[in-house]
């Protein structure tokens, strides 16, 4: 505790204090500092100890009423809470310095040093030192209420698609994992055709909507059901429900498209193969290399069903291929594949080795295929299939075999792959046989294809075998330039 006074000059001289009679330099209380601390306390009304709630599971700071904030130790965050806790207090006196004291970190307690001044008796400045000890006290806050409670959910987000493959789920995946849209769910729950997200409010909920609206080819509805009403505050209590339906056409599946859509992108095939699905669907006629992109509206508007799934294909093996060059096309098409080959090749079933049954069709995928190669294909010529569209089309212009991709040898390609991904946490029900061939399949779609392995983060796979093995030849060579070194 000190005077706030005036630099002395030479000419003043010293006075008495007026109540224990000790030479000191004038002020306006004609007090020592001893005898006026003995007086004047400025720092009464202030609390030396205060409470501070602090949620241990998402480690955040209660700052009232109902406002959580994140806040490191000693920072500058944690420093405004803590002095507004003693805002109401500190009306009469002027703060001039905080800073905390240390303590250890297990203590549960905050030490702050202030420095206050305050005008005393008869115009005097006093200062003072004192020191604020917060307590901190557990509090669960109320979004970690709903994580622990796992059912207490306010919006839900169902995304659902009606195919057999999963492909498009497991590129989803990838993307919600590497924009982290998967940390404000409270549970996410795998279901038979689809995925189900829940969320503690509709913000969240709606932010995953737009996200998936941006990602892939879909449409959404909206619902809210009331839970509870207050008649005296005039508050509502909703649950709401958002339900995404995703195209179903994935990856490698045949399609025929009506004559109305085939025309409107470049009076391109009406049986098309599906190589890619991102934000858009990604076409290819299998006879002319035309390619074409068709997005969510555009996709209800004239929506056309897959003619295959991946069960269905079967194995090829190439008798003679053939390489188009110089395809022309009809006036008004669209773009074509620089990407792609095509070819006209002579194929026979791995299954039918012992007749002389051959098919013969165009493929896109004359840069890859050789004579001898195993190709899966789909076999249109012996299949009874009921599309609306597909049975409207001359018989004659109907493929036999449309190929969709080479077949190589999945166990060698297993063991060179060094690398893996990501997976979110979820809850799983209903869970088909299945699942871990189709991730096997997708695994083999982002080797195969840059455009689609560029917007999913793969981690390196270190062998832990592999390390031990590398740790004891290190070893080894160590000790033997240890021994030669020696004399």
């Amino acid at each position: 505790m000190e005077y706030m006074q005036a630099p002395a000059t030479s000419s003043q001289g010293n006075i008495l204090c007026c109540t224990c009679g000790v030479p000191i330099p004038p002020n306006p209380a004609n007090m020592c500092v001893a005898c006026l601390r003995t007086q004047v306390d400025i720092s009464e009304g202030i609390p030396k100890q205060v409470t501070v709630h602090f949620c241990k599971q998402c480690e955040r700071y209660l700052q009232p009423p109902a406002t959580w904030v994140q806040c490191a130790l000693e920072s500058r965050e944690l420093l405004a809470l803590c002095l507004k806790k003693l805002k109401s207090s500190m009306t009469k006196v002027r703060l001039i310095d905080a800073g905390f004291l240390w303590t250890e970190p297990h203590s549960k307690r905050i030490k702050m040093k202030l420095t206050i001044q305050k005008e005393v008796m008869n115009g005097a400045i006093l200062q003072q030192v004192f020191v604020v000890e917060f307590v901190i006290q557990s509090q669960m806050c109320d979004d970690c209420h709903r994580v622990e409670a796992k059912d207490f959910w306010k919006a839900v987000v169902q995304v659902r698609q009606k195919t057999v493959h999963k492909k498009t789920f497991y590129y989803l995946e990838q993307l919600i994992l590497k924009h982290k849209l998967h940390q404000n769910a409270l549970n996410i729950k795998e279901i038979h055709e689809g995925i189900d997200f829940y969320y503690g409010s509709k913000q969240h909920a709606q932010k995953m909507v737009d996200f998936l609206q941006c990602t892939v080819p879909c449409r959404s509805k909206a619902s809210q059901r009331l839970i509870s009403h207050d008649i005296h505050s005039n508050t509502y209590n909703y649950k709401s429900t958002f339900s995404v339906e995703i195209v179903p056409v994935c990856k490698d599946n045949v399609v025929c498209l009506s004559p109305r859509l085939a025309q409107s992108l470049g009076n391109m095939g009406q049986v098309c193969v599906c190589v890619r699905v991102t934000s858009t669907i990604h076409l290819i006629d299998p006879n002319t290399l035309q390619i074409a992109e068709v997005d969510g509206n555009t996709y209800w508007r004239n929506p056309f069903n897959s003619l295959c799934n991946p069960r269905q294909l079967e194995e090829f093996i190439v008798m003679d291929i053939d390489i188009i060059r110089n395809q022309k096309l009809g006036a008004g098409a669209g773009l074509r594949s620089n990407r792609h080959t095509l070819a006209e090749v002579w194929v026979q079933k791995t299954s039918e080795m012992d007749t002389s049954q051959q098919y013969h069709c165009r493929t896109f995928l004359g840069h890859l295929l050789n004579i001898g190669d195993l190709v899966l294909g789909f076999d249109f010529a012996n299949s009874n299939i009921n599309d609306e569209y597909l049975n409207r089309i001359n018989p004659h212009h109907v493929p036999d075999v449309v190929l969709i991709k080479k077949s190589y040898d999945r166990s060698k390609r297993v063991k060179r792959r060094n690398w893996k991904l990501q997976e979110m946490s979820r809850d799983r029900e209903g869970m088909d046989t299945d699942d871990e061939r189709q991730y096997q399949d997708f695994l083999e779609d982002l080797e195969e294809d840059e455009a689609l392995r560029k917007n999913v983060n793969i981690y390196k796979e270190v062998d832990f075998k592999f390390q031990m093995r590398q740790r004891s030849q290190w070893r080894a060579t160590l000790m033997m330039m240890e021994h030669h070194a020696s004399p």
